[in-house]
């Protein structure tokens, strides 16, 4: 899609600070980061939000969820903890209409 943001930075056209990658999920920097840690993990194929998902979704949404726990592990987070989080429609704070996880560490969440 190529009015999506995270479609953009996946297919490299839209430049972003990748801290992981694998078939089926990027994961990359928050630009507006709300805890010292601040990571995107997305699906690469494009999932507006979980309220639309289809059975067919759960496997890349599953993926997304196991490229946090090896970052979490990478990153030496794995005994202290770290936060998901997924915002799902405009009540739920969601603003990128692509599926997408919240990876938070590092201290207390800020303006959220």
């Amino acid at each position: 899609m190529k009015d999506c943001v995270f479609c953009r930075i996946v297919a490299r056209e839209t430049p972003a600070d990748i801290e992981y990658e694998d078939d089926a999920v990027l994961a990359f920097k928050d630009i507006y980061p709300k805890a010292p840690i601040h990571l995107l993990i997305v699906p690469k194929r494009h999932i507006a939000s979980i309220i639309v998902m289809e059975r067919e979704d759960a496997e890349a949404i599953g993926r997304c969820f196991l490229a946090a726990r090896s970052l979490g592990e990478a990153k030496g987070l794995a005994e202290r903890g770290y936060r998901l989080r997924v915002n799902c429609g405009p009540e739920g704070g969601q603003v990128v209409y692509h599926v997408h996880v919240h990876f938070l560490a590092g201290g207390r969440e800020r303006g959220a």
